[in-house]
């Protein structure tokens, strides 16, 4: 993303509008030449510091170069800088300097110095060092002397939408609150949205359900006792996430400081899906573990009335939501919910127990491997609503149908 400093907007009324590039000829021709620059620094095996100075001379005196600063900000982060030496250079430095320091300094005696440091190297190492790989080893350490060794370039105009993206993103860095409405979307959006926002530590109360949609009320930084750069950047993160949902609107309640006036005025900002941003996440995987995939496979397989789907039933809870991995269902319209529990850590045993309580559904299949240790985990099975298979390794169908084939 991009730092404070090159974020650029506009004020339509009380409202924030963050800069946005069009896919111009212009723009993609900024965007071409910076990305030949990285390319061409990582065939030369170029420095940090080397590119630095290239990518200032193509400012030049241009009025654009925050533009063009941040399409490089970008490609930097795109970037994997490495020390290229063959000799360790703090190690270095200590020897070089502790024979310099016995000495005079001059040209000649700096050339004295390095000659007997690649000596004493070339004895102890038992391959010839020579004097210029002590010079260039001296400072390779230094994040101006690393090498530019991977650069995956982007397209000219995957670059500009990356640009739009993180100037929109920095809007939440300063946030209070965001109301953020995902409307009726398919199941599996939601799970990837809830993931997201979870992943990212971010505190969000959850209203809603499945057929009408879900609203979340999400603290933004500002909103904090003391305001945390972490969590505004964590913010920002979820909008790519978000982008990967259908249908969806915000409003967010932003704080801007005048820099004159030391006040903080209050600022809106609002996005919408088909504000054509594109989002560099991934979409969400088919499947969060082996363990749900292998019973998809071998439910398959199963000669049975009974129809499995994938996250496709949300269950509303007080504050927040859960999503069962499967639902079963029968021709004759009556339907489970199947959640496999196989992960060990307490916390999320914990919380998942919580949620299945708070549901307090009886056409809820519990899943749990018996190798979870519940008892460590202060987890008690007894008096929970759902219905409960225990299983080993794999998630036998049968153990499934054997509850519901009753029902029938």
């Amino acid at each position: 993303m991009l730092p404070t400093d090159l974020l650029m907007h506009r004020y339509r009324g009380e409202t924030l509008v963050p800069k946005r590039l069009a896919l111009t000829e212009e723009n993609l021709a900024i965007a071409t030449t910076l990305i030949a620059c990285f390319q061409m620094a990582k065939a030369q095996g170029e420095t940090k510091g080397s590119l630095s100075t290239r990518l200032q001379a193509l400012e030049g005196d241009s009025t654009n170069y925050r533009i063009q600063r941040g399409l490089a900000h970008l490609l930097m982060g795109l970037s994997t800088f490495e020390t290229i030496s063959p000799l360790d250079p703090p190690a270095l430095r200590q020897r070089t300097f502790q024979l310099s320091a016995l000495t005079i300094s001059s040209l000649k005696t700096t050339q004295t110095t390095l000659d007997k440091v690649a000596d004493q190297l070339t004895q102890s190492l038992g391959y010839d060092v020579h004097p210029e790989h002590v010079r260039q080893g001296l400072y390779a350490d230094l994040t101006e002397n690393q090498i530019l060794t991977q650069f995956e370039g982007p397209t000219a105009e995957a670059l500009l939408h990356r640009y739009n993206l993180s100037q929109v993103q920095g809007v939440f860095y300063r946030a209070s609150q965001i109301l953020l409405t995902a409307h009726r979307n398919d199941p599996g959006e939601y799970k990837l949205l809830f993931r997201y926002l979870k992943l990212f530590g971010l505190m969000a109360y959850i209203e809603g359900d499945a057929d009408h949609g879900f609203t979340l009320t999400i603290d933004g930084p500002a909103s904090l006792f003391k305001a945390s750069t972490r969590y505004g950047l964590a913010l920002a993160k979820l909008l790519p996430a978000l982008l990967h949902v259908t249908k969806w609107s915000l409003t967010a309640t932003i704080n801007i400081r005048d820099t004159y006036t030391k006040t903080t005025r209050t600022r809106q900002f609002a996005l919408a899906s088909g504000c054509e941003l594109t989002s560099h996440y991934p979409p969400g995987k088919p499947f969060d573990s082996m363990l749900e995939e292998s019973f998809a496979d071998r439910w398959q397989k199963t000669k049975t009335q009974w129809q499995l789907e994938r996250e496709v039933d949300l269950i509303p809870i007080p504050g927040s939501v859960m999503i069962p991995d499967f639902r079963l269902v029968h021709p004759d319209g009556r339907t489970f919910l199947l959640e496999i529990v196989g992960y060990w850590r307490s916390k999320y045993l914990q919380k998942k127990f919580a949620q299945v309580r708070k549901a307090n559904r009886s056409d809820l299949i519990l899943a749990i491997s018996d190798r979870l240790n519940l008892d460590k985990a202060g987890v008690k099975v007894e008096g929970t609503p759902a219905q409960i298979i225990w299983f080993k390794s794999k998630l036998s169908p049968k153990a499934v149908l054997d509850i519901l084939e009753p029902a029938i």
